[in-house]
């Protein structure tokens, strides 16, 4: 299995970090979901150096949850699935609404398998991309783009990556990346067409990368943030759990010092009340209903 840990040594190699914010600046390793934080000194150190940083972040990966470094801290919140066999998971950690779900799949003919990344899969991707501009209530951020730009961004790290491809008559209807992050697998892109929604693709693709999980010896699937909303049910339902994540916060500068005790590292939809947040995504939704309806 594949990971990586950033070691103590002054002369280790130092990944490449995101920055992102303009107010407060701040860095993260690009690769943090498969990267070790050991000793984090060598990090903010080169965070120094590079200079118009504000602030470091950094946080522990699973399975340890229990704080070890002493920085201002706040808790990071992922949805994870504890994996033993995949009998248990169908049997035990889904209901039946779930379990009917992805019988229905088989029944409407859905197969699923493991895919190369090929011409014909990029073909299929592209189509399924752009089915349609909006996706979970949002402008959707990989529509229009062509077959080239689809076989650049994903063939980028298909070193740790597997893919599986959900089929109806040879015709390619749902995609996922199962990638190896070492002691746990992560449910990366997983997206199928809105027009075979009825045949339950979705659910056939994960309940297929849980059996290769529980088949390479995997604990744990991680499938991203743990998220509010109708997201947040489906994840619930198909056996995922929210685990917390201590991250970790280090000010380099007056302004990141200012920007944690004004907490303003965080966005606004990590401030204000759940209810509120569906509230503003609901207006989002007719807003880009509306919008696109007059195109």
């Amino acid at each position: 299995m594949l990971s990586e840990r950033i070691q103590v040594a002054e002369t280790a190699a130092i990944p490449d970090f995101e920055i992102s914010g303009s107010l407060v600046r701040t860095a993260r390793l690009r690769d943090e979901w498969y990267c070790d934080v050991d000793a984090p000194a060598p990090l903010i150190e080169h965070c120094r150096r590079l200079g118009n940083i504000d602030l470091f972040t950094f946080w522990q990966r699973l399975p340890n949850t229990e704080p070890v470094h002493d920085f201002p801290m706040e808790w990071d919140a992922i949805a994870v699935l504890p994996i033993t066999t995949f009998e248990h998971w169908y049997k035990h950690q889904i209901n039946n609404k779930t379990r009917n779900l992805i019988v229905k799949a088989k029944k409407k003919g859905v197969v699923v398998r493991q895919v190369a990344f090929d011409e014909a899969l990029v073909n299929g991707i592209t189509r399924l991309f752009n089915e349609t501009p909006i996706r979970q209530e949002r402008p959707f951020i990989h529509y229009g783009k062509t077959a080239d730009t689809i076989r650049r961004e994903f063939s980028r790290f298909l070193f740790r990556e597997e893919i599986l491809g959900a089929y109806l008559d040879d015709e390619l209807i749902g995609f996922s990346m199962i990638a190896d992050a070492g002691r746990y697998a992560m449910l990366g892109q997983i997206i199928s067409m809105v027009q075979h929604r009825d045949k339950s693709p979705t659910n056939a693709l994960i309940a297929e990368a849980i059996a290769r999980c529980a088949e390479r010896g995997f604990r744990w699937l991680n499938y991203a943030l743990w998220p509010i909303g109708s997201l947040r049910d489906f994840k619930k339902h198909n056996g995922f759990e929210c685990v917390r994540l201590p991250r970790y916060y280090v000010p380099l500068t007056p302004r990141g010092h200012m920007a944690l005790k004004l907490k303003l590292h965080r966005t606004a939809a990590d401030l204000l009340p759940e209810s509120t947040v569906m509230r503003l995504k609901a207006v989002r939704s007719q807003f880009y209903a509306f919008r696109y309806r007059q195109r």
